[in-house]
């Protein structure tokens, strides 16, 4: 069972946390991971995009020349593909990119990505993660007094407009409620800086 340092905002190490088997020393699957990233980005995905065929391009209605004797290739409408200001052949349309994927693939995903941050010691816990009021020299220095520079993200048990707040002006640092994490954002960002009853939470809710 591992076991991590729990900090306070001052970044002083309070105490320890024996962290679950089942979530952050599981078997990292590689595969599970992918497909689940993968499906994330698909459906990030509009699919609005689209390009205007030759029937939907204003214009052409006329034949441009007769059909023989002028010695050029034979031509319907100057809307075809072929000519500028035609229509698109081909071209995308809108359409649906989104894809499922099973509870059980994502939860087995889940783990791989918490287990892999615990692995690399990227996962710090901090005993009470809460501000007074909205100030970003605040959440800078709390940052600061965990050693995290670079990308983080900053996970809470509830939505806390100060800490929301004072992360948003702050390049590459993100805030998110425990039950809103997905396995994109805990591998792209370098630290998760978790409050402990979020910790707590997600345990009771996977373990």
């Amino acid at each position: 069972m591992p076991t991590v340092n729990v900090y306070n905002m001052e970044g002083k190490v309070c105490g320890e946390v024996a962290l679950s088997d089942k979530i952050f020393a599981a078997e990292i699957n590689n595969a599970a991971v992918h497909s689940v990233v993968r499906a994330y980005l698909l459906n990030q995905r509009q699919g609005t995009q689209s390009t205007l065929t030759r029937s939907e391009v204003s214009g052409g209605g006329r034949k441009p020349w007769r059909q023989k004797g002028t010695g050029r290739a034979r031509q319907g409408s100057t809307r075809s593909p072929q000519w500028v200001h035609g229509g698109i052949a081909l071209g995308p349309k809108p359409r649906t990119y989104r894809i499922s994927i099973n509870k059980k693939l994502k939860r087995v995903a889940l783990f791989s990505a918490l287990t892999s941050k615990v692995a690399a010691n990227e996962l710090i816990v901090v005993d009470n993660i809460a501000l007074d009021s909205y100030k970003t020299k605040n959440m800078v220095n709390f940052l600061n007094a965990i050693n995290v520079d670079g990308k983080a993200m900053i996970v809470t048990l509830d939505v806390n407009e100060f800490v929301v707040g004072s992360a948003a002006n702050i390049p590459g640092v993100i805030t998110a409620p425990v039950n809103t994490i997905n396995v994109y954002d805990i591998l792209k960002y370098d630290k998760m800086v978790i409050a402990k009853d979020a910790l707590a939470k997600l345990e009771e809710v996977y373990a």
